[in-house]
């Protein structure tokens, strides 16, 4: 018997039926189905809810994908994402194909597509317990709060010193989320596969405006100016704002596990959500 978690959009009537589906076809089997936390707080919340899972299915757009990697990633459990959005870039199903995938997952037929997270630590003056740990997919961003002045950060690489900007936000991108913000703000679009976490500011207010691309291995340290804090973003979801003496400390996380079954094909992927091949 397996068990299988459940995470949908939250919002409209096809996410919610298709999670209804899937949850009694799955039981008609022998199967558990648990539904995590949804946009409306519904279901298990948090990693703890992930625990004890087989696997992690996210019924919604990329949006929710990235909700559902930050409840199973750090439980080591893999994601199946199921596509109710426009493009639908994570997801590796359609609706109608849902049971289909099941089928082949119970019955050990996929593969698993390792993507490298960031595990980003807000640090408070003096504390060596951090006050709060997140996941992300795609990006951790310091932005200025709304209506405020640029942010001033210094960054620094395995405790040194190395660089500061001064700009509206600054991005720290894996590579999967290289085509997220950090394409917007004209950073490089990188292999998912490979290792490596990727600086980039937006707008910046200096000569140097260059995006950075370091190991995955780095440990970075971001340090707001006093008197200019920044409000801290993870995969688009506002956590908090970091302010005078605080830190934000950025690291290699634990691998998101996507299931998958057949080879996605990086550079065909990028003709067709950016139309390459047309004139």
């Amino acid at each position: 018997m397996a068990c299988v978690g459940l995470v949908s959009h939250g919002e409209g009537p096809r996410a919610a039926e298709l999670e209804e589906r899937t949850a009694g076809w799955l039981e008609g089997l022998g199967h558990e189905a648990r539904r995590l936390a949804g946009r409306d707080g519904a279901g298990s919340a948090g990693p703890e809810g992930a625990a004890g899972l087989d696997l992690v299915v996210s019924l919604g757009g990329d949006g929710t994908m990235l909700r559902t990697v930050g409840l199973a990633a750090p439980a080591g459990v893999p994601v199946l994402g199921v596509n109710l959005g426009h493009l639908g870039y994570l997801a590796a199903l359609e609706p109608d194909r849902l049971e289909a995938g099941l089928r082949r997952f119970l019955a050990g037929d996929y593969a698993l597509d390792a993507r490298m997270t960031l595990e980003v630590c807000r640090r408070r003056p003096g504390e060596k317990v951090p006050a709060a740990r997140h996941l992300a997919l795609n990006d951790a961003v310091l932005q200025r709060p709304g209506g405020g002045h640029t942010i001033h950060v210094a960054v620094a690489v395995n405790h040194r010193r190395f660089v500061s900007f001064a700009a509206d936000a600054l991005i720290v991108a894996t590579p999967t989320g290289s085509t997220a913000y950090n394409l917007s703000a004209r950073g490089p679009i990188v292999s998912p596969r490979a290792r490596v976490q990727i600086l980039t500011p937006v707008a910046p207010h200096s000569l140097f405006d260059r995006s950075l691309v370091l190991d995955a291995a780095d440990h970075l340290e971001i340090l707001p100016e006093r008197g200019r804090p920044a409000d801290l973003v993870i995969d688009g979801v506002p956590v908090g704002r970091v302010g005078d003496g605080e830190a934000v400390e950025v690291t290699a996380g634990r691998d998101a596990l996507l299931v998958t079954f057949e080879d996605r094909d990086f550079a065909e992927i990028l003709t067709r959500k950016f139309s390459l091949g047309e004139p």
